[in-house]
């Protein structure tokens, strides 16, 4: 009996973050149909002199990594997030009592999983957030990208705190 409250409780502990991951991948699916129903490909939208609305596609990684291979990447790309996506589940439910480090994953998981659905119905990820300033133009990019960065800035700051204690 006691084994089924400690599972019960390491479950209900583990669901705020798995909330967290689903609005963002929620938020990131809802951005990125608007902008497949709106757009037409590479249409692009000023919004403020340094940001541009604009419907890419990236068959490859962050920063359009390995894009131009013959699409072997794509099940390479969706294997890393499957394997990403659990090993995160797993830290998650271990730690789930280490709120900075676990809204870190958080994130990173419901970025990863937006990136994943994106390669299993498209073939390839939908990016449409574009930022350019004096000639510099940074990658287009969506939500889901948005939230691992994010996630991973979270998780360095959490450790730098680790490390410093």
């Amino acid at each position: 009996m006691a084994k089924k409250n400690s599972l019960t409780s390491s479950n209900s502990t583990l669901i705020p973050w798995l909330g967290i991951a689903a609005i963002v991948v929620l938020l990131d699916q809802i951005t990125k149909i608007t902008i497949l129903k709106t757009f037409a490909y590479g249409a692009s939208r000023p919004v403020t002199s340094f940001f541009n609305l604009v419907l890419v596609y990236n068959k490859g990684a962050a920063f359009s990594f390995l894009a131009t291979e013959s699409g072997w990447q794509r099940y390479f790309f969706t294997a890393i997030a499957v394997a990403a996506a659990i090993f995160i589940v797993y830290l998650l439910k271990r730690h789930a009592g280490q709120r900075m480090f676990c809204w870190a994953l958080a994130l990173i998981l419901g970025g990863a999983i937006g990136n994943l659905i994106d390669r299993v119905m498209y073939g390839h990820v939908v990016d449409f957030l574009d930022l350019h300033f004096r000639g510099w133009h940074w990658p287009a990019f969506n939500i889901a990208d948005s939230a691992i960065c994010i996630g991973a800035v979270l998780f360095i700051i959490d450790e730098l705190r680790r490390v410093g204690k």
